[in-house]
């Protein structure tokens, strides 16, 4: 190990190597900012552009820079205008946006910038010492135990429903998961539910549905309350650095999505969306009742846990790619297949066979996240300025995002009037007090959901298989723990109010 670590470290400071570095993490951080543009179209469009290096260490060090530099810049505009173009990074919204509508922008581009860092970093650390052991646990997980972790995922609503909301929460799950099953499903290569609708074979974007979900419904209320675009501090960015308090608070949230939020990249099929999810679950329901009120206004603790969790994932997403040759998501399947382009096999014998692209890729996410750092920390106070920007231009340019973001990711003119419709819908249903999270949730774990549970009935011939692979009953368990945990301490609250009015 330590002679691979030095046969790492000598590749990635090679002067080619950390121009990779840069440049990848320029590219990815600037392209993560704008919605609709999400690390698997840049990827693909930068293979030609690596094939080309010749160097597979050197091709390998500028994609995967720009796969966590558009993770780390993915938060921005989820964090400035409500518009999160990358699916793991939706969590992020919840409280980062929040965070801006009063005037603190800058703190929350910095809670951000500081948990993707640690959160990428951790993950660094643990690639390095446990890829081949984890390697291993990776392979006991499978369709049956991939079906169980996507209820935990859905276990997340009761995190996104707020008081007394359990049951609307539920209902927009449920509606989620009926749009996820739009379009062919991987095991019936036939059109669902598409009402003749040629554009709808392939399902609903995701893109278009986010940015439906959250940046049309904010333009439209920018239009109906124009107060809405001003700032608590007038505009004027003041906010920049955390408090010892604030750090204090989130160091713990960080540390333990880092290391949660690893684990679940490691497993292929999970990554880095799940995770987002499951760490603002989680520190929502660990949290005290005070802090649990906070989460959803404005929480650094709500902000820091998706940011440590998406980048330390999407560094463990690396383990089943490099250790197994497994993609776990749509964006590392793309890196695989620049690897076998590059003719490299990844696999266990990837890191004996070539050592030097193993080890200087793992070497290389540790100078990664330090240019990351360097580069964003001294732009946050210039682009918090972003909601300074007078109403009647700041309509306009999320307008423009949001449009192009969702007629970039089909290439299709129907997937504007989609975008209208479901973005009206969308509006009406906030009005109403409808948390819009829950439904986004259902639709991206809906397929990976229904594939599973697929493929487990058929290898078991039944429902059969919950009970014949306890790992599977254990995640099931862990999922009615997380949803059943919010409601007894609500009801145990209301008792406790109740028997203090009582005594009065």
């Amino acid at each position: 190990m330590l002679e691979g670590l030095m046969i790492g470290i000598t590749t990635a400071l090679s002067f080619q190597n950390i121009l990779m570095v840069i440049g990848g993490c320029l590219i990815g951080t600037f392209i993560g900012m704008l919605p609709g543009l999400g690390p698997m179209s840049i990827i693909a469009i930068m293979i030609p552009v690596a094939i080309g290096i010749g160097d597979p260490s050197a091709a390998l060090i500028l994609l995967a820079g720009v796969y966590y530099g558009a993770i780390f810049g993915g938060s921005t505009s989820s964090i400035l205008i409500n518009a999160p173009g990358v699916a793991s990074t939706v969590a992020t919204s919840f409280d980062g946006y929040p965070l801006a509508r009063q005037g603190k922008a800058g703190k929350a581009l910095t809670v951000a910038a500081i948990s993707s860092f640690t959160g990428g970093s951790i993950g660094a650390v643990l690639l390095l010492i446990f890829a081949p052991a984890l390697a291993q646990v990776a392979l006991l997980f499978h369709s049956a135990e991939y079906f169980a972790l996507m209820v935990v995922g859905l276990s997340a609503i009761a995190a996104f429903a707020g008081s007394g909301n359990v049951a609307k929460a539920l209902m927009m799950t449920i509606l989620g998961l009926i749009m996820a099953t739009v379009g062919e499903g991987a095991l019936f290569n036939l059109p669902r539910f598409t009402m003749g609708i040629m554009d709808l074979q392939s399902g609903f974007s995701f893109i278009t549905l986010a940015m439906a979900m959250f940046a049309l419904p904010e333009a439209i209320y920018l239009v109906m309350d124009p107060n809405r675009s001003k700032t608590e501090n007038g505009g004027e960015i003041k906010e920049l650095r955390i408090t010892r308090e604030e750090a204090k608070a989130i160091a713990p949230v960080v540390g333990r999505q880092s290391i949660q939020g690893f684990l679940i990249g490691v497993l292929p099929g999970a990554g880095a969306t799940i995770a987002s999810f499951l760490g603002y679950a989680v520190e929502r329901n660990i949290a005290s009742k005070e802090d649990q009120e906070q989460f959803g206004k404005g929480s650094v603790k709500g902000l820091a846990a998706p940011e440590a969790a998406n980048n330390a994932a999407c560094t463990g997403s690396f383990v089943p790619l490099l250790t197994l040759g497994i993609p776990g998501s749509g964006t590392t399947a793309i890196l695989l297949g620049a690897l076998i382009a590059l003719n490299v096999s990844p696999g266990p014998r990837l890191m004996i066979d070539q050592p030097s692209i193993f080890w200087a890729v793992i070497m290389s996410m540790f100078i990664g996240n330090l240019i990351l750092l360097i580069l964003n920390l001294p732009l946050i106070p210039y682009i918090a300025k972003i909601l300074a920007v007078p109403r009647t231009f700041l309509i306009p340019f999320i307008l423009f995002f949001t449009l192009m973001g969702a007629y970039i990711g089909q290439n299709n003119a129907t997937e504007l009037l989609l975008l209208v419709g479901l973005g009206v819908a969308a509006t009406i249903l906030r009005f109403a007090d409808y948390p819009l999270a829950p439904l986004l949730i259902g639709f991206i774990l809906g397929a990976m959901l229904e594939d599973n549970f697929g493929r487990a009935m058929q290898l078991y011939g039944g429902i059969d298989f919950i009970l014949a692979r306890p790992m599977t009953m254990g995640l099931l368990v862990l999922a009615a723990i997380l949803v059943i945990l919010p409601s007894y301490r609500a009801r145990r609250t209301r008792a406790k109010r109740e028997g203090v009015a009582d005594g009065d």
